[in-house]
């Protein structure tokens, strides 16, 4: 008891207990009234994820407290719980541990937690986040009971945050019976006011397909229960390039529009393989689709199915003419092998003779004066082509032309269409596969008939004399009669193209050891500076267009930035730095990539030889220099494979440069807006490096030294390479736009949203 007592009369505790307005020993009516409440939990249910946001009466909640932690499972939870006033009665005996359990929760919680949560209702009360859920979401375990229709929230009292509980005990206190909180409502299923369970959960999937990521999705009640069903997702709008999204549903009308136009396009792109659609957000940061550039609205799909429907038609008749012309050419090539053949047996039978005469000197006096005519053929030259045109005439009243009738289509009938199409490509490809081997058969055939032909004329061609004939059919070399050729498939062969999520370790490993041993020390110092600030002026030198205003303008920059620079030592005597490197020589240990080593970063200042006499002219020197390094060091590593790069800027930028291309577009993207959220418009080059481009790596040589040779390998600081654009031969072949949402404040659940438009330009 008398721990009790020293718990009560901690003046901390007082000060939370008059903040919050609860006088211990003279509790309100609010919190001694308590309505007993019968709860059924759902089986399966996963409470991490709410499906209900609500402004709910603080009134209308009552408060269980539970000898449990969050991460227990609702039964466990509600199966031990108990009202509040057990918790705060601190007269009876049985409730003295329950007491002591209160007053330790609250020596836990601090009045500034308390005033962030109440700052945080108030901005919910005015505006709810793009997002939904906002930071303190998890902290609200409320729950609604059906029976008993009320709300409750259960209090697990081995927790670590108990601000959330604290406050609604203090607005509770304060018992203004119209004030509300916006919280989520844990165990909930949706109430199907706006779209129905089967469809919402329809849609989860749906939009998967499109956007690459499953979406959140919550009802949101207003403070008069009117109701929005809301999605919030990220979706992938360019290569790996993401970006947020949220529809906002108000009515049933509008949600099923939403819910058709998302269905028959799912039902296209997974029934049709000849449909790919895109997304993209608008300036409201919605959801939008998109077929070959064009967006796709609920009100244009029955005319958008009919259009289709007419493609489907055209590509039908297409395939119709190209399946008539294939069977004539399959049809000549079968009577072409079928005269082939019959000339080749008729040359075969004459040869065969040949060899069983020569075997005796009767059988060769017999082939001599009987048998040594060329076999005719059988079929002439004149009935063949006629046999051929004939076979125009026989295939063209068989074609079958497809048409349209006057009216709407349904996605059925678009599907049936396409499946028809599909059947025409599939007997396109085998008759292809029957021509290419007839003409096969054919080109060996050939060949065959013209060995024997050679063999049969030098027979013919000993025939002169009884005596020669004699002589050359003793021999005992015999042609060859069976030689062919190989089928020789016209195949492109496909070249492996990088892939930054399966390549991208292997690539900077292997990169960093090649440049450990090619590179010299000026070329990896070179090399780092190209990854500064400093590499637009280098252009600028490189292309002689840079000014010597401009050159002192960057040397004042270095110079402050040195005398800001936590490591550079005061050296008011000295006009240069005599030590250079020695000063960082140290052994500190540092991490990369889960790595301990003890080598030293490469210093800017030091490869620059930057000191408070350095004038400009020498920095230009130095540059020029260094410049020289990089483009030696260039020549000196080669892509194994083409590779796409993302270049991205708030300017059109020039081809001719040497440049910093990235290898992930999402991680560039992402470095870029965090240093440049005023621009609106920005531009995103993805580029096709071919095999062989000359490359530099910023891998981890780049940045550190090895003397003390422990230096991992690999790219751990960096994704991106340095080329030289005006060595490879560029062309823009494809343009399109993207938009891409953002948040003013990152951390801020109430942040204004930001629309940028990315103007993408591929280039090869």
């Amino acid at each position: 008891m008398s721990k009790r007592k020293k718990i009560e009369i901690d003046s901390k505790i007082q000060e939370k207990l008059d903040y919050i307005g609860l006088d211990l020993n003279n509790l309100p009516k609010t919190l001694t009234e308590y309505t007993d409440i019968s709860f059924r939990t759902l089986k399966g249910y996963d409470e991490k994820k709410y499906k209900q946001y609500r402004f709910i009466k603080i009134s209308d909640i009552e408060i269980l407290l539970t000898p449990a932690n969050r991460v227990e499972t609702i039964k466990e939870k509600y199966e031990k719980a108990l009202p509040l006033i057990c918790y705060l009665d601190n007269k009876s005996e049985e409730n003295v541990l329950n007491y002591t359990t209160f007053l330790t929760m609250l020596k836990e919680v601090s009045i500034p937690q308390l005033k962030a949560i109440e700052e945080e209702q108030k901005n919910l009360s005015k505006k709810i986040p793009f997002k939904i859920k906002f930071t303190g979401s998890y902290l609200w375990q409320i729950y609604y009971s059906e029976t008993s229709n009320k709300y409750f929230m259960l209090v697990p009292t081995e927790d670590s945050n108990y601000s959330a509980f604290f406050y609604l005990l203090k607005k509770k206190i304060e018992d203004n019976k119209n004030e509300r909180i916006f919280v989520p409502v844990s165990c909930i299923d949706y109430e199907g006011n706006v779209l129905g369970k089967t469809e919402i959960k329809d849609l989860e999937n749906y939009l998967w397909l499109f956007t690459k990521e499953y979406p959140s999705i919550y009802e949101v009640y207003s403070k008069t229960e009117d109701v929005v069903l809301n999605i919030i997702g990220e979706a992938t709008i360019y290569d790996n390039t993401k970006t947020f999204y949220k529809i906002a549903l108000s009515n049933t009308k509008d949600a099923m529009k939403f819910y058709k136009l998302v269905k028959a396009l799912f039902i296209l792109q997974t029934e049709i393989p000849y449909y790919n659609f895109s997304v993209n957000i608008n300036e409201q940061g919605s959801l939008e689709f998109y077929l070959d550039d064009v967006k796709i609205k609920y009100e244009i799909l029955p005319e958008f199915i009919v259009e289709q429907y007419l493609k489907s038609i055209s590509l039908k008749n297409k395939a119709e003419n190209t399946l008539d012309e294939l069977n004539i050419k399959l049809k000549k090539l079968q009577l072409e092998s079928e005269e082939l053949e019959k000339e080749y047996v008729a040359k075969e039978k004459q040869i065969t003779i040949y060899l069983e005469c020569k075997k005796t000197f009767f059988g060769k006096v017999k082939y001599y004066f009987k048998l040594g005519k060329n076999t005719k053929m059988v079929t002439s030259k004149k009935k063949r082509r006629r046999e051929r045109d004939g076979l125009e005439e026989k295939t063209k009243h068989k074609s079958k032309k497809f048409k349209m009738e006057e009216r709407n289509y349904t996605l059925y009938e678009l599907e049936e269409s396409f499946k028809e199409y599909e059947r025409q490509e599939e007997e396109i490809k085998n008759l292809i596969m029957d021509i290419n081997a007839l003409k096969l058969k054919n080109k060996n055939l050939k060949k065959k008939i013209e060995n024997a032909t050679n063999y049969i004329e030098e027979i013919n061609k000993h025939k002169k004399s009884i005596f020669e004939f004699w002589k050359y059919s003793n021999k005992d070399a015999v042609a060859t009669l069976d030689e062919g050729e190989e089928e020789e498939l016209n195949v492109k062969k496909l070249e492996k193209i990088f892939d930054f999520g399966n390549d991208f370790e292997k690539f900077g490993i292997e990169s960093d050891k090649n440049q450990r041993n090619v590179l010299t020390d000026s070329e990896l110092d070179s090399a780092y500076i190209a990854t500064t600030s400093l590499l637009p002026i280098i252009n600028k030198i490189n292309l002689k267009t840079a000014e010597n205003q401009e050159i002192s303008d960057e040397l004042k920059k270095l110079k402050l930035s040195r005398e800001k620079s936590e490591d550079s030592e005061e050296d008011d005597d000295d006009s240069f730095n005599i030590f250079g490197r020695i000063k960082q020589a140290n052994n500190k240990e540092r991490t990369l990539g889960n790595k301990v080593h003890r080598e030293v970063p490469r210093d800017k200042f030091s490869i620059l030889e930057i000191s408070k006499e350095t004038k400009g002219i020498n920095l230009k020197r130095k540059l020029e220099e260094i410049l020289k390094n990089i483009k030696s060091a260039l020549q000196k590593n080669t892509l194994e494979e083409d590779m796409y790069v993302y270049k991205i800027s708030s300017d059109k930028i020039e081809l001719n440069t040497i440049e910093n291309v990235a290898l992930d577009p999402e991680k560039e993207l992402d470095k870029f807006l965090k240093h440049d959220k005023t621009n609106r418009k920005i531009y995103l080059y993805k580029i096709k490096l071919p095999k062989g481009t000359n490359y530099i790596a910023f891998s981890n040589i780049i940045y550190f030294d090895n003397k003390n040779m422990t230096l991992p390998t690999g790219m751990e600081l960096s994704t991106e390479i340095l080329v030289d654009l005006s060595t490879i031969e560029l062309k823009v072949n494809n343009t399109k736009k993207i938009n891409k949402l953002l948040f003013e404040e990152d951390e801020d659940d109430f942040s204004k949203i930001i629309i940028k438009n990315i103007e993408i330009n591929e280039l090869s």
